[in-house]
């Protein structure tokens, strides 16, 4: 009897780790990235982006310019390559982690921040990257960004 009870935990315990993972088909692929959509839509990615842009145009034109970002916004081409790129380079796991995190109260409090941690963040990166490559290409002699060749 113990014998028996001994193995059937030890079954139990190299089960577990299989038995919660999902296969990954597309099926299940599809299924868990509509989770994360819901969890995070693109709607409200795009307008805390179009808000954060916005403060960098004229106050008077601010209103104009995000009612014209809505208007010729199309969400479902966005939603769609969404789905399609995270489908493909996503486990059925990974994507199930991602949408019971954002899914979350911590995840969906973490969201809602990413916009203006972006707009921190952005200038910063942008900066760096323009000056990476301006030394890069200056020890590579490559013509600069202006289409002048450096000296």
């Amino acid at each position: 009897m113990r014998k028996c009870l001994i193995l059937g935990v030890a079954m139990m315990v190299m089960l577990s780790g299989t038995s919660w993972a999902l296969d990954d088909t597309p099926e299940n692929r599809a299924r868990q990235a509509d989770r994360y959509l819901a969890a995070t839509p693109p709607r409200e990615m795009i307008r805390d982006a179009t808000e954060q842009i916005s403060r960098s145009i004229p106050q008077e034109q601010r209103q104009q310019f995000k009612d014209l970002m809505n208007t010729h916004l199309d969400i479902g081409v966005l939603e769609a390559s969404m789905k399609r790129a995270m489908t493909k380079h996503f486990s059925a796991d990974e994507l199930k982690a991602l949408a019971d995190f954002y899914g979350s109260s911590v995840g969906r409090s973490a969201m809602k921040k990413f916009g203006v941690y972006m707009a921190d963040v952005m200038p910063v990166i942008q900066n760096e990257l323009m000056r990476a490559q301006a030394k890069a290409d200056l020890e590579l002699n490559l013509p600069s960004a202006h289409g002048n060749k450096h000296e």
